[in-house]
């Protein structure tokens, strides 16, 4: 039977997660933390003996350098990989650089949870999630889920929102539900689909 594997995660803890500020598109670096969190990924699923045939990320620093370590990990540092803006973090507009408790203070309470946790409300000069989606859904169905259906095992790292539309249409979630679906720094979530690319499996390798 065709192993039709696809693992999506999440990039590990970067400086600005840390900082609890916006990040969206600014560039920055993984802390002592994500690196590991990146190493850890990569052990877990050489522990599931699993290899790859090609991997994705965004043009994010904190990504790639995600699947750079995962990949060292694996042992498997040359198969291609394929770097795309489409997986790019949600772009939080005005919002990016601020923390998140001085975003309160200058909008209000509701308004800046409006802008985090609902599906269509972007922030000044930024995405929601289904702008988001509305980049990374089409790439997936171009780019990453004819390969995974021709039997190809594809590595995707990205970031907690580009991720979360990809979520959204694997496990057949609702606006609501998704989000509130939090998806952990350096968690890989390990998709075997079917012919039809429906979900035929999935394994959430959290600590």
């Amino acid at each position: 039977m065709t192993d039709r594997l696809l693992v999506l995660v999440r990039h590990g803890q970067s400086d600005w997660n840390l900082k609890n500020l916006f990040t969206g598109w600014c560039d920055v670096d993984l802390t002592d933390k994500g690196v590991a969190e990146a190493r850890e990924a990569g052990r877990k699923l050489k522990g599931q003996g699993i290899t790859f045939d090609v991997a994705f990320t965004s043009v994010l620093k904190r990504a790639t350098r995600t699947l750079d370590l995962m990949l060292e990990e694996l042992g498997q540092t040359k198969i291609p990989m394929i770097k795309d803006q489409a997986l790019n973090e949600r772009d939080y507009g005005d919002l990016v650089g601020l923390n998140k408790d001085e975003a309160r203070q200058k909008w209000g309470e509701e308004q800046v949870h409006k802008w985090r946790r609902s599906y269509d409300i972007a922030p000044p000069g930024g995405e929601s999630l289904r702008d988001t989606a509305a980049r990374v859904l089409p790439y997936y169905i171009q780019e990453i889920l004819p390969r995974v259906l021709r039997g190809e095992k594809v590595l995707v790292a990205a970031h907690g929102n580009s991720l979360r539309a990809l979520v959204m249409v694997l496990d057949r979630l609702g606006p609501d539900e998704i989000v509130k679906r939090e998806l952990g720094t350096g968690v890989p979530m390990i998709y075997r689909l079917n012919a039809d690319a429906t979900v035929a499996s999935k394994l959430d390798l959290a600590a």
